[in-house]
């Protein structure tokens, strides 16, 4: 019992990732149709900035605390994160509106080469270490092991999430956000500015792939130029798995994607005698992919682009 639920704890600390990073694919696709194959390297400029910024501090500042050194490198990458998506939009997005779809596709895997060329350039080739600023003990909750790292992940991660509904349901940029997704024209005779709405959308995605990188980075404890790629296609395998499109359809892509991969590995491993170790859990989100757009294409929530 203890197992299954140090499991669940761990899915649960995958799923988070996920979920953040595949609201970013989900909210771009409900604006403007679009996905966003760079969203995964902005989750590794979050993570370099935030590492290069705890870097500073252990130098500047030795004697803050773990737990707000870490704040301010989530709070330092998520400006920089957002410039950079808001720079990506206004660049190579926008003038592309009204182009075939193909063409901001092929558009987004340039861009993605092009930071994970940048990245390599200045903070180059090998993986960076996260500085170690947070406890090493850790929490016994329930039976599963947890250290305050992953503890912090989960907390910030739903708040995040419920932050991010209450804006999309109940505030003014949320409802004009729905109607952007809902039908543009109309919303712009209405007085809603398109062009202001998708940079907001870019810019929240960016935040939520920013924190998402420094805590990716601090619970693997490091960070590469190409670590986006990875966890960029799975959050888009938990968006689609979700119903992208919609927002609470990205949270729950995630969290079941992180159950899937987290028990599918554990449990497949003593079902084959280890020959399916943690080594492919890799194979899970793909495998997950092509059976949802075989069988639900519209995914579990199905797709709404009024939700989102």
């Amino acid at each position: 019992m203890e197992s299954f639920i140090q499991q669940l704890c761990n899915a649960l600390i995958v799923g988070c990732v996920y979920a953040l990073l595949s609201l970013g694919y989900t909210m771009v696709y409900g604006v403007l149709n679009l996905i966003n194959f760079a969203h995964g390297d902005v989750l590794m400029l979050g993570a370099m900035t935030g590492i290069s910024i705890l870097n500073f501090l252990q130098f500047a500042a030795p004697g803050l605390p773990g737990i707000v050194k870490l704040a301010l490198a989530i709070l330092g990458a998520i400006p920089f994160c957002i410039a950079v998506n808001v720079l990506i939009e206004r660049i190579a997005y926008r003038p592309l509106h009204n182009a075939p779809r193909l063409a901001p596709l092929i558009t987004a895997i340039g861009i993605s080469i092009l930071i994970e060329t940048a990245a390599m350039l200045f903070w180059g080739r090998r993986p960076v270490l996260f500085p170690d600023v947070m406890p090493q003990t850790t929490l016994n909750i329930g039976g599963a092991l947890l250290s305050p790292t992953q503890l912090t992940l989960i907390v910030i991660t739903f708040i995040l999430m419920a932050a991010l509904a209450y804006l999309v349901e109940k505030t003014r940029l949320g409802r004009a956000m729905r109607a952007v997704a809902e039908n543009p024209t109309i919303a712009g005779l209405m007085g809603v500015d398109r062009n202001q709405i998708v940079v907001a959308t870019f810019a929240i995605g960016a935040a939520l792939a920013a924190v998402a990188g420094v805590m990716w980075s601090a619970m693997y404890c490091t960070a590469h130029f190409a670590m986006g790629v990875i966890p960029g296609l799975k959050a888009f395998a938990a968006a689609v798995l979700g119903g992208i499109g919609n927002i609470y359809g990205a949270m729950l892509g995630g969290l079941v994607l992180g159950l899937l991969e987290t028990f599918g590995t554990a449990y497949l491993a003593d079902a084959t005698n280890n020959l399916l170790n943690s080594q492919y859990q890799d194979i899970f989100a793909f495998i997950i992919l092509i059976l949802t757009l075989r069988f639900k294409p519209s995914g579990i929530m199905g797709q709404r682009s009024a939700d989102f």
